[in-house]
């Protein structure tokens, strides 16, 4: 069965860092476009950012300037750097292999003092 499993969430104070990964199969990452969503308590799941097999990036205007999408797809990794994070980032991010239906299940990024 195919698996995008995500890690590198945490309990950080704003102004911090993170750095989140998603592994999945070679299959995937070889020719689709990924991405990080995130979804905080209440609210609808949104597309945070995105890079093709190509190396095409996208953001969402919320993130840009802090926020760094990018992918090894000899690793089948995609990451997420995250810098100067504030509290409104608080959410689960998701990573999913776009058009697919493929998702993992998450992790948390709570941003607090």
């Amino acid at each position: 069965q195919v698996q995008l499993v995500e890690s590198g969430g945490g309990l950080v104070q704003p102004g911090g860092s993170l750095r989140l990964s998603c592994v999945g199969p070679g299959s995937i990452f070889s020719r689709y476009t990924m991405a990080w969503y995130r979804q905080a308590p209440g609210n609808q799941r949104e597309l945070v950012a995105s890079v093709t097999v190509f190396g095409y990036t996208n953001y969402a205007d919320s993130v840009k300037g802090r926020f760094t999408i990018s992918r090894d797809n000899a690793k089948n990794t995609v990451y997420l750097q995250i810098d100067s994070l504030k509290p409104e980032d608080t959410a689960v991010y998701l990573c999913a292999a776009m058009d697919t239906g493929y998702w993992g299940r998450g992790t948390q990024v709570t941003v607090s003092s």
